[in-house]
């Protein structure tokens, strides 16, 4: 009588043109010789390799094995202790155990501790052999083969991440240059439309006040005519790194236009928007000194600053929070320039840019 089990029941057959390596583990000449006859008559070549201990066993390289055949009951060991130190070695490499009647719950521990498969000696068993051995292999095929094909996966899903992030940063990367100014690298006029928009509609709802100071280079134009572009430029650039160094994250600077400039100072009421703007506004005239050192046009470098709060003039749109801080910019530029001034319901409030 025939006892076959095996732990999974696929219909499987040898892929391969090649006959599989094998190794026997057997103590039994007798049994040993019928096994490896049996298997070499049917793969049609001498592919076993034989022997009768754990000792001998573990000497040689388990690598060069397709599947390993081995009795439970060895002379210096179990068939489980074996498979354990296997394991170990290579820790995919099919194990089917032969083994008697007697030692079934043997068999079925090696199973669960990662057997392949298990043959009862019992009736013709010597012809299930090859058949559980082909079986046995196209499984380890199948499972290589899984995970070749899992591995592929994770890396396309890896190029594919890698790709994505790439993609991101790059739309990262032409949404801040297409909101940046690129010569004082602040935000251009549609970027700080866009803040002031969202800025004033947030503050609106919530209650805080909201500052809007606009800057004006006096005389840049007969500066830059008379320095020369490059000049001009550098002082452009001086601004935008003065505005830079002075805005939190919270806070947005851009290029309102050709010299003017533009800081949205949400939640911050006047007292506060002031300090900055008389901040801004000496940090500048210091800095301005060292360009035009020593030219026609040095005492015609200077600032002219306008700030209005949102809930001083009871703005009722952000253009009108920005006419507002544009009047008080305009005023201080009109009645002496280097100035600082606040937008007052009535007239704007002068602040001398030398206060302390």
């Amino acid at each position: 009588m025939l006892r076959l089990c095996t732990c999974i029941d696929v219909d499987a057959s040898m892929t391969a043109t090649a006959p599989p390596r094998l190794l026997l583990i057997e103590d039994d000449p007798d049994t040993a010789a019928l096994i490896c006859e049996t298997l070499s008559d049917h793969f049609r070549a001498d592919c076993v390799s034989h022997f009768s201990t754990i000792e001998q066993t573990l000497c040689i390289d388990i690598h060069q094995y397709d599947l390993v055949l081995s009795d439970m009951n060895l002379p210096d060991g179990s068939g489980l202790e074996l498979m354990a130190q296997l394991l170990t070695i290579r820790n995919d490499i099919p194990i089917v155990f032969v083994t008697g009647e007697g030692v079934l719950e043997n068999a079925m521990t090696a199973i669960r501790q990662g057997a392949y498969d298990y043959i009862v000696k019992a009736g013709d068993y010597l012809f299930a052999i090859p058949i559980v051995v082909e079986k046995n292999i196209a499984i380890w095929l199948t499972k290589q083969e899984n995970k070749r094909l899992q591995y592929e996966i994770e890396r396309t899903l890896e190029q594919v991440r890698i790709k994505n992030c790439q993609l991101e940063d790059a739309v990262r990367k032409l949404e801040t240059v297409a909101a940046t100014d690129p010569l004082t690298e602040l935000a251009n006029r549609r970027a700080f439309n866009e803040a002031m928009e969202r800025s004033f509609a947030e503050c609106s709802r919530y209650g805080h006040d909201l500052a809007c100071v606009m800057i004006d280079l006096d005389n840049f134009k007969t500066i830059n005519d008379t320095l020369g572009h490059q000049h001009g430029d550098q002082l452009l650039q001086l601004v935008g790194r003065i505005l830079g160094a002075n805005c939190r994250r919270s806070d947005v600077a851009g290029r309102y236009g050709g010299d003017e400039f533009v800081v949205l100072l949400p939640e911050t009421d006047r007292l506060t928007a002031l300090a900055v703007a008389r901040r801004v506004h000496g940090e500048y005239i210091s800095s301005v000194k060292q360009l035009v050192a020593g030219t026609a046009v040095a005492h015609l470098a200077t600032m002219s600053i306008g700030l209005a709060c949102m809930r001083d003039t009871q703005a009722s749109s952000p253009d009108r929070l920005i006419t507002k801080a544009d009047q008080a910019m305009y005023r201080a530029k009109n009645t002496r320039a280097d100035d600082v001034l606040i937008f007052e319901p009535d007239e704007p409030q002068h602040v001398s840019s030398t206060a302390s």
